[in-house]
């Protein structure tokens, strides 16, 4: 990476889409890192191409993870701690979320406990249980600024969740997903109030309107495209854009 390698990330949601480009990409680089932890929800039956990427990196370590599960959160923790043996984990990418159907008319009570379970409080479990090996990270990092090779957590938003310059319904037609969105923006911000002390950036990155099985074919960029404009991004991250909402150009999204 552009802005300095990251040594070891984590990544969710990790089987398919946007968090595989991510996990390939940074197999990928030219300076790799020396440990990426790909996660998903199941591992034996759901994760064929992790596999054989598995077969071709040794530094790939694929763990099952469920993100409405604590305990299952908890469990993940401490085998990447049991693996990092007293280092610390540089990136977390909180990427796993669903995006299911919804207008206003159609909405009910379950159906936004439900995207909220997944895309706000599974992201807000999994830093809180990872947030360990970041301070450590941050630690044993010898750079004074913050910095994604430092200690990060990036969480994936939307530019459905701007309340600046938000998409038509009928372009983005789901209430759920754009609430629970625009929760992780502010969870994003007070992360980034909060550890900042403790050396950790925190950035919530629309990735764009992707072709993947969430964004649909009609989408207008590749998986590819957007996984290379987000580690660009990344890669230039400082103090500066800690708590921002940036897309995967570089480009500040209005709150």
């Amino acid at each position: 990476m552009a802005g300095g390698t990251v040594e070891r990330v984590l990544v969710t949601g990790a089987n398919r889409g946007i968090g595989l480009e991510l996990v390939k990409q940074f197999l990928g680089s030219p300076d790799p890192p020396k440990t990426v932890f790909a996660t998903c929800r199941d591992p034996q039956n759901g994760a064929q191409e992790l596999k054989k990427l598995a077969c071709k990196h040794p530094n790939l370590v694929i763990l099952k993870l469920e993100v409405t599960d604590e305990e299952s959160i908890k469990a993940t923790a401490k085998e990447v701690e049991a693996h990092l043996a007293g280092k610390g984990l540089n990136l977390l990418i909180n990427n796993a979320g669903v995006m299911p159907p919804s207008t206003l008319e159609s909405l009910t009570q379950e159906d936004m406990l439900s995207v909220y379970k997944i895309n706000l409080i599974g992201p807000m479990m999994i830093t809180k249980a990872f947030l360990p090996l970041m301070k450590t990270a941050a630690k044993q990092c010898k750079e004074k600024e913050l910095s994604c090779s430092k200690a990060a957590i990036i969480n994936t938003s939307t530019i459905g969740s701007s309340m600046g310059t938000p998409p038509s319904m009928k372009v983005f037609p789901v209430i759920s997903y754009r609430c629970a969105k625009a929760a992780l923006n502010m969870l994003t911000r007070c992360q980034a109030l909060e550890y900042k002390k403790d050396g950790i950036l925190c950035a919530a990155i629309h990735p764009g309107w992707v072709k993947t099985d969430m964004g649909t074919d009609k989408a207008e960029i590749t998986a590819e495209e957007s996984v290379r404009g987000i580690r660009k991004v990344i890669s230039g991250l400082s103090e500066e854009h800690s708590g921002r909402f940036l897309n995967w150009q570089g480009d500040y999204v209005a709150w």
